[in-house]
């Protein structure tokens, strides 16, 4: 830790994303307490299919005070908590996928909600999951449709049709033969991720691994 850090950590000491308690290890992604309550998502349970993709992994379910802490950290926003997300999910991939990956991406925003957010959450997330997993981050995806938010869409069919079409590759982007994990902050009914991971399959890619931080399971 450097100086400039543990004088922060004294005037802003870090809180536990899911409760909001002062950590106390402030390096912590989160609180013991939290870490006994919420719902995890461990072996086969943490992984479900999504389209175009060869699996998608998850290290909690979206409920309990999972939800609460996504929506602040996107709509808040809290940026930083991004460092403990992205440690619970480069943790997961590292569970799920021992053997690593060639890249890591992400599904972007569109520049609408980009400049109106003033960050791309699941971009941060994948800069904390490539650092931590020592796998190369790069943007492969850009997002030329502004669409309705997908939370605000019940129906699988409206959310598959609000992503159709929303993605394209960005230029010169070659992943032929690579294996690739394709980040996003939580998978609900895989529209979104679907979309992206067709396209990263169109661009070659061998494999394309979905990671979030949770997912919505009906169970």
């Amino acid at each position: 830790m450097n100086l400039g850090t543990a004088v922060l950590d004294l005037i802003f000491p870090p809180k536990c994303p899911y409760c909001r308690r002062v950590l106390e290890d402030p390096r912590a992604p989160l609180c013991p307490d939290c870490q006994k309550k919420l719902p995890w998502l461990t072996g086969r349970a943490g992984e479900r299919k999504v389209d175009f993709t060869d699996g998608c992994f998850s290290p909690l379910a979206y409920r309990g005070a999972v939800p609460d802490a996504v929506r602040r950290y996107k709509f808040q926003p809290v940026r930083a908590y991004a460092l403990p997300f992205g440690e619970l999910m480069a943790q997961c991939l590292q569970d799920h996928l021992p053997e690593g990956a060639d890249l890591v991406t992400w599904c972007p925003l569109s520049k609408k909600r980009l400049r109106s957010r003033g960050f791309d959450q699941a971009q941060l997330l994948a800069r904390v999951v490539g650092k931590r997993r020592d796998i190369p981050v790069m943007g492969t995806l850009a997002k030329i449709r502004h669409t309705v938010p997908q939370s605000e869409l019940e129906e699988e069919s409206a959310r598959r049709a609000n992503a159709r079409g929303a993605y394209v590759l960005m230029p010169e982007r070659d992943l032929t033969g690579k294996r690739v994990v394709l980040v996003d902050d939580v998978v609900t009914s895989g529209a979104t991720m679907s979309e992206c991971a067709g396209l990263l399959g169109m661009a070659g890619a061998a494999k394309v691994y979905g990671l979030t931080l949770a997912q919505a399971r009906r169970d």
